[in-house]
């Protein structure tokens, strides 16, 4: 009965974190899906943990249950490399994970043979554990996916501060204490859950608490990058719009007739691409190359000395709305508008790892170091940049000289070459 009492007392706190765990994750607004599926595996495997350890306490004073203790060994040894594999699915690292499995079930294996052979352990006559020559295959192998979880978890929250980071490495050096508790008091002492079993709940419940702490960040991060774009999105369209309808007024004045054309055909445009417009996420070249021409257009109803050109050769690729137009419209009014011939040339190729866009004029030029008289500061230009290296990993270039003009390099990475320097 004292035993029984005894276990009682050592399992109730480790399951009861266990199931607060499990709610826990269960209810996180930041943790993704796939993530909570792993968490919520740990958990259970932590329970079956916790359930061998007191199995083999009961079973190890029966000596006719040799072989049930021999099977709790080999599970016990095997399930716990395999928790230290499943975190590392946290970090985005799925498909390159198969080398960790290989080495959980090279342990799997070596532990099995307990079944026929003492080369890992077996249990004798008299129901007492002994060790074989490769009985530490389980210490070496944690220690190896040990020292990965911290390497890759180091990496992915580089960033971060650095008090941060003892979190986890306190957690590598609570397992560790606890293997060397359990090996020192093994012999002297019998509880019915190892040192070991209760380091890895608890390093799961503040390895957890710890991540928590960073998805939330990173959905800040997130929250506010959307927000900047939005924001940037509201101050160029109404811009766009303002222009646009400004252009049709002066139209109205010379030839009515046109006016009406070319008012009919902005607000058919408007009405095709108003849900575009109003979207942060990235949209195919040829609509926003169709958006470019039809501001360009109207602009040269205007300035008849404004010869726009298109040198397409790459149109296979998305990029955020509304990232040539601000360009072409900013190389017309502050560059080629005032020229007798002004040319704005618009062109696109693919290069290696991504596409290029260029935005060239022939106009009065700039120094980009200096701020504008009315201090604007390129507003335009700003935010395009802004939002390429926001939504897509893209990269800019503005090259410019007074007196001869200007071009605006675009450099969109593919999707696999985000995150990638690039330099143009």
């Amino acid at each position: 009965m004292t035993d029984n009492y005894s276990t009682l007392a050592a399992i109730s706190p480790l399951l009861l974190l266990l199931i607060g765990l499990s709610i826990t994750v269960m209810i996180d607004p930041y943790i993704r899906r796939e993530h909570r599926r792993v968490m919520l595996i740990i958990a259970a495997l932590l329970v079956t943990l916790v359930a061998q350890n007191v199995l083999d306490f009961w079973v190890e004073q029966d000596s006719t249950q040799r072989v049930a203790r021999t099977i709790l060994g080999i599970y016990g040894y095997s399930v716990r490399p395999a928790v230290l594999v499943l975190f590392l699915y946290l970090f985005g690292t799925k498909r390159r994970i198969w080398p960790f499995w290989a080495l959980v079930g090279v342990n799997a294996l070596i532990y099995s043979t307990a079944l026929f052979s003492g080369v890992s352990f077996f249990i004798d006559e008299t129901n007492h554990f002994l060790r074989g020559p490769l009985g530490y295959s389980c210490h070496v192998v944690s220690g190896i996916l040990l020292f990965c979880l911290l390497w890759i978890t180091i990496r992915a929250f580089r960033k971060i501060k650095r008090a941060e980071m003892w979190i986890p490495l306190l957690n590598a050096l609570l397992i560790i204490a606890c293997v060397l508790m359990d090996s020192v008091f093994a012999t002297n002492l019998r509880y019915p859950v190892t040192f070991l079993t209760v380091g890895i709940v608890i390093s799961t419940v503040f390895y957890y608490i710890w991540l928590h702490l960073q998805f939330v960040r990173a959905h800040e991060r997130d929250l506010m990058a959307a927000q900047r774009i939005q924001i940037m999105m509201t101050q160029i369209q109404p811009h766009f719009l303002f222009n646009a309808l400004n252009t049709i007024r002066a139209l109205y004045a010379k030839d009515p007739p046109m006016g009406d054309r070319i008012l009919e055909d902005f607000s058919t445009y408007l009405r095709q691409n108003l849900e575009t417009l109003n979207r942060t996420e990235l949209i195919p070249i040829k609509k926003e190359l169709e958006h470019t021409r039809l501001y360009a257009e109207i602009e040269a109803l205007r300035f008849p000395n404004i010869r726009m050109e298109y040198r397409i050769e790459d149109d296979a690729f998305s990029i955020p709305a509304l990232t040539i137009q601000p360009l072409v419209e900013n190389a017309i009014r502050h560059g080629v508008r005032s020229r007798k011939d002004g040319s704005v040339i618009v062109s696109t190729a693919r290069e290696a790892g991504g596409h290029r866009i260029t935005i060239e004029d022939n106009g009065t030029g700039f120094d980009p170091t200096e701020e504008r008289s009315d201090g604007e500061t390129h507003i335009g230009i700003q935010n395009v940049k802004a939002r390429i290296e926001q939504t897509c990993g893209g990269t800019m270039v503005l090259r410019s000289e007074i007196g001869k003009g200007t071009g605006v390099t675009l450099f969109i990475p593919d999707a696999s070459e985000k995150g990638k320097e690039r330099k143009l």
